[in-house]
């Protein structure tokens, strides 16, 4: 799930952002999974962002805090249907 598994996939995969943030290995792929699931629906939470940007930086990887942020879906709205005439 997004953004999650972009930013994972980004910075090495799973064990390497376990090894950045200092969380277990299950961690990122909890982040991936949905809330149904137990996951936390493709979010990341806040309180590592500064850990994965710093980390990011350093290496030259290029990740932004807005890269965090969850996925909007910018698909236009459906046109509404006209009422049938009667």
């Amino acid at each position: 799930m997004e953004p999650a598994a972009t930013i994972i996939t980004l910075l090495g995969g799973e064990a390497k952002v376990s090894e950045i943030t200092g969380r277990g290995l299950t961690a990122p792929y909890k982040w991936q999974y949905p809330v149904e699931k137990g996951g936390t629906g493709g979010l990341i939470p806040q309180r590592l962002h500064t850990k994965l940007l710093d980390y990011a930086r350093a290496k030259g990887i290029a990740l932004a805090a807005a890269d965090f942020l969850p996925v909007q879906n910018t698909a236009p709205a459906p046109a509404s249907m006209p009422e049938p005439v009667s």
